[in-house]
């Protein structure tokens, strides 16, 4: 059986990437792959030391390339995309000249304004292939030269339904309790004084679930501290779709995002969703969909206080036609065989 290789940074978390890679996984197994992860960190296969973020050693560079020596494919997972690990994206690159590898970029350096002085990624070779999470990444690839194609992320459009009661009284929220949902680890572009805000307008409770990362813990504190709503900050008793049972709307005000995963996953659970104005949201919304604004808390006010089944049941569909994992898998399969890497 073949073997394909997922690399990154880190992975098995709860990180957009990870998420996105687990999928990637599952995809290629049903494909006649056997995969095997490698990264710095994380619950993964193969551990290698020096790739993961904040590295302070070199990159293992003999280890990376034992790690990958038995793969037949290679997707690399946003390491040769951001430069979190130069260092790391400098040897993996190195190793990978000539061999079939697929390029993942998730949020490539000129996105983000504090990377947009690193240039040297992402790298090429005619071995390879580039994907992109968003047609706005692939036209900005195109500008510099290198072909690329989108696979829009996949997801399980009939996930089983979640406990919303027994997670609510686990969460200490009683039955006629507004709780807005903020599925995110708490950094500086989640925009978490936005989501406050807005919990606040519409005396709701905040559930942010993701811990303070990059720095943010101090920041975090305060704004927390500060809030005139009810805050809950934990990861939450149960499974996602708990989560997204016991929310009575998700909030989502990103300043920016590669993709973001929970407003369209707030459309599987059939929720309702006050979507930021970043510029991947604003991708997505062209599909049609139909977001609440973070800062117009009236509008989602009024559609709590008088639900609108329908508005609920079009986002569900949207993801249902043009998100789901069987479309995604599809799209992935369609890119190896042009390279000629299905087993």
């Amino acid at each position: 059986m073949p073997v394909a290789a997922l690399l990154s940074f880190r992975l098995g978390g709860t990180d957009g990437v990870s998420v996105v890679a687990a999928t990637w996984a599952t995809a290629l197994a049903g494909m006649g792959f056997d995969v095997v992860t490698v990264a710095g960190e994380g619950p993964v296969d193969r551990i290698v030391p020096g790739l993961e973020l904040g590295a302070t050693n070199a990159t293992d560079a003999a280890a990376l390339r034992a790690a990958l020596t038995d793969a037949d494919l290679v997707v690399v997972e946003n390491l040769l995309t951001i430069p979190m690990n130069l260092a790391a994206s400098r040897v993996a690159a190195e190793i990978l000249r000539g061999r079939a590898a697929l390029l993942h970029h998730h949020d490539p350096a000129w996105q983000r304004d504090e990377w947009r002085h690193a240039t040297e990624l992402p790298p090429d070779d005619p071995a390879w292939r580039h994907v992109t999470i968003n047609r706005r990444t692939e036209s900005d690839f195109a500008h510099r030269g290198l072909r690329a194609v989108t696979i829009y992320n996949g997801f399980d459009v009939d996930p089983p339904p979640g406990q919303r009661n027994a997670t609510r009284a686990a969460l200490g929220v009683e039955a006629g309790e507004r709780l807005f949902a903020h599925p995110v680890r708490a950094i500086p572009r989640k925009n978490i004084p936005a989501a406050v805000a807005l919990c606040e307008a519409l005396d709701a409770t905040y559930w942010l679930m993701g811990p303070a990362e990059d720095g943010y813990g101090e920041e975090l504190a305060t704004v927390l501290a500060r809030a005139r709503c009810r805050v809950i900050h934990q990861r939450g008793p149960g499974s996602m779709a708990d989560a997204y049972a016991a929310a009575d709307a998700v909030v989502f005000p990103s300043t920016w995002e590669g993709f973001g995963n929970p407003p369209l996953e707030a459309a599987i659970h059939r929720r309702p969703a006050a979507v930021g104005h970043y510029a991947v949201a604003e991708e997505l919304r062209t599909f049609g969909f139909e977001w609440f604004d973070p800062e117009d808390p009236a509008a989602l006010g009024a559609f709590l206080d008088q639900p609108d089944a329908a508005l609920l049941e079009h986002n569900h569909r949207l993801v249902r036609e043009q998100f789901s994992f069987e479309h995604m898998a599809a799209c992935l399969a369609a890119v190896l065989d042009e390279a000629g890497w299905l087993p």
